[in-house]
């Protein structure tokens, strides 16, 4: 199966699962979810597999053990990419990101000895401006509001020190190109201008111990 688009009723599902976030909403509409959101969003993976790896969808259910928010069912569709890339589909439209979003404690140590290191260092900053000018935006993620414990507060990358991850993000409102495969050459188009910074983490910080 090719990937054509997601359908409007794919957008109408979730907006009447954000109305009614209950089981007797999503048993109802069960179709209209396997049919409309999770049948192109398999198609949507395995058109992407050659270039950016195998992926998954993530289960539609919340896990509420410990939320106050007791709401069984995700108001959108989430996909992964193992090259690093996370699709999102929602009543709002449609969201792609790449990066890193949340380091752990030794990715975070060597984040930060590369991001101080006067030769590798600002070949970050060069990269993320050519990034955002081709576009893109670069975001930080659980950003400290001063320096990390043993690091200067006047360095002079002082805002990507402070970050504990990095990745690129780009929504788009709903529109009649996301019943096309014109969807799949935008997230694809992102996933190919965002690609030098997941490389650049994948060979300065790599993966968890």
């Amino acid at each position: 199966m090719t990937f054509r688009g997601w359908p409007s009723e794919a957008l109408e599902f979730y907006e009447g699962l954000v109305a009614d976030n209950s089981k007797t909403f999503w048993t109802a509409h069960l179709p209209v979810y396997e049919e409309q959101v999770k049948a192109p969003a398999l198609a949507l993976l395995a058109d992407l597999e050659p270039e950016f790896g195998p992926g998954k969808i993530f289960r539609p259910y919340r896990d509420v053990r410990f939320s106050h928010d007791k709401t069984p069912y995700k108001d959108h569709l989430g996909i992964w990419l193992e090259f690093g890339g996370y699709i999102q589909l929602g009543a709002d439209g449609l969201a792609a990101g790449c990066g890193m979003y949340q380091m752990s404690s030794d990715q975070l140590e060597r984040y930060r000895r590369t991001i101080v290191d006067d030769h590798l260092g600002p070949s970050l900053v060069t990269l993320i401006a050519g990034i955002e000018a081709d576009g893109v935006t670069v975001h930080g993620h659980g950003t400290l509001r001063t320096a990390p414990r043993g690091f200067p507060k006047d360095h002079p990358r002082i805002d990507l020190l402070r970050h504990k991850g990095l990745t690129t993000w780009r929504e788009w409102e709903p529109a009649p190109w996301m019943d096309t495969s014109e969807a799949r050459d935008r997230i694809t188009g992102f996933f190919r201008t965002s690609r030098p910074l997941r490389a650049w983490l994948d060979h300065h910080v790599g993966p968890p111990a």
